[in-house]
C-alpha cells in the first residue's frame, strides 16, 4: 500500500460514519468525494428504501454489486454501502484504486444512530434485527479491511486524523 493512496475506500455497517467521515476525510486529503449509495440512488431514480421495498434485499445488493464493479474512481473516497462486502468481485475491484478502511462501531452506537431500521435502505432479510445483521456483516468487514478505525467515542476530526496516521503508517 502506497503513502498517498490514490482513493480510500471506506467500508462498514449503516450509520458508522462512512459519509460523513469520507466527505471529510476527502476534503484533509485534496481528494473528491463518491458516496455509492447516492450513486445508486441517482443511477435508479429511487431510494434505497424504495428498491428493498419494492424488489428486495438481494435486488438492492445486486445493484450495488454492479455499481461497484463500474466504478474508476481517481483521486476520491469512496463511502460505500453498508453491504458492499457481501460481494467479493467488487471489493476486489475497489482494491485496485486504494486501500480499504473499515469504520467499526460497536452495536450499541450502530442501532442508537439508525433508529427505526424501517425506513433506513438497510438491505437485510426480512424480519432480520440490526443485531443480526450487525453479527453477520462484521467478520465480512474484517476479512476486507485493510485497516480498521474504531470510531466510537471519537470526534469526527479525530476520525480522519487517525486514517491518515494509518495510511500514512502504510
Amino acid at each position: 500500500m502506497s503513502a498517498k493512496p490514490d482513493c480510500v475506500i471506506l467500508i462498514g455497517m449503516p450509520a458508522a460514519g462512512k459519509s460523513t467521515i469520507g466527505v471529510l476525510l476527502a476534503k484533509a486529503m485534496g481528494k473528491g468525494f463518491l458516496d455509492t449509495d447516492l450513486a445508486i440512488q441517482e443511477a435508479t431514480e429511487r431510494s434505497l428504501q424504495a428498491i428493498v421495498d419494492e424488489d428486495g434485499d438481494q435486488r438492492l445488493r445486486a445493484i450495488e454489486d454492479e455499481t461497484l464493479r463500474g466504478l474508476a474512481p481517481h483521486n476520491q473516497v469512496v463511502a460505500t454501502g453498508g453491504s458492499a462486502i457481501y460481494s467479493d468481485a467488487a471489493m476486489q475491484h475497489l482494491r485496485r484504486f486504494g486501500p480499504v478502511v473499515h469504520l467499526g462501531a460497536d452495536l450499541a452506537t450502530i442501532e442508537a444512530r439508525i433508529g427505526d431500521p424501517a425506513g433506513r435502505g438497510l438491505a437485510r432479510r426480512a424480519g432480520q434485527s440490526v443485531a443480526d445483521l450487525f453479527d453477520e456483516r462484521i467478520p465480512l468487514y474484517q476479512a476486507q479491511a485493510d485497516i480498521t478505525i474504531t470510531v466510537d467515542g471519537l470526534s469526527h476530526c479525530e476520525v480522519v486524523a487517525r486514517i491518515r496516521a494509518e495510511l500514512c503508517a502504510s
